[in-house]
């Protein structure tokens, strides 16, 4: 995707940087990637990080929005323009059993109301993929359903290339829809991805996952009945 976000705004591959990483929560973009970020000065700076944050015991939706607002401090101070994600509701494309789909969803609201309160303190433009056309469409996610297929990071990069261009850049050349032409994954291959990675990311996100999900389930027994 961020690739595409620099092919459109006209960035030399030499000016493109990506620091992230694989399970990237928003304390390790803070302490992490922030500071090789602001060694490299960029004009703009993508912010997508969060979903990590909501699936693990240890949330804490105050330190998100703490880490996020030093984050945009940060950068908006070297004259970085910072467009952080508003994320979707990814128990809706992610197949999990009720409790955990319940769970999920509360998580990710709280998410996003932290994300909402620095945006809005900051003034800073913010993508929102609940919004964005297409976003639950399963054609959008790779066959995980936790990363964007290529369609998917096409639409990503495009939602970001307008929000540069609403904020003044220049994009001299849109980005395209249009796919590559690959392979799409068989039946096969999805159930082969379930059986080998699926099944056991959904027993260790579970186990962390479960006295959360078994809280919610709770609370909404308490409603029914009350």
């Amino acid at each position: 995707m961020g690739p595409l976000v620099a092919e459109a705004l006209g960035i030399a591959e030499d000016g493109y940087l990506n620091p992230s990483f694989t399970g990237a929560r928003m304390s390790c973009v803070r302490t992490g990637q922030l500071p090789q970020t602001i060694a490299h000065r960029p004009d703009i700076a993508l912010v997508v990080v969060g979903m990590n944050d909501t699936l693990r015991p240890d949330f804490d939706a105050d330190a998100i929005a703490a880490d996020l607002t030093a984050i945009v401090r940060e950068l908006t101070a070297i004259g970085t323009t910072v467009f952080p994600v508003r994320f979707h509701d990814h128990s809706k494309v992610f197949r999990l059993p009720p409790s955990l789909k319940r769970a999920l969803s509360a998580r990710v609201t709280e998410l996003n109301e932290a994300i909402d309160r620095v945006v809005e303190t900051e003034g800073i433009a913010c993508l929102n993929l609940d919004t964005l056309p297409g976003a639950y469409d399963l054609t959008v996610w790779s066959v995980d359903r936790l990363h964007p297929s290529e369609l998917g990071h096409r639409m990503l990069a495009e939602g970001f290339a307008n929000l540069a261009a609403a904020a003044g850049f220049e994009v001299p050349q849109p980005v395209s829809l249009t796919c590559s032409g690959g392979v799409e994954p068989s039946a096969a291959a999805h159930f082969g991805w379930l059986v080998a990675k699926g099944v056991p990311w959904l027993w260790r996100r579970g186990r962390e996952f479960l006295p959360y999900a078994a809280v919610i389930m709770w609370r909404s027994f308490r409603e029914r009945v009350g």
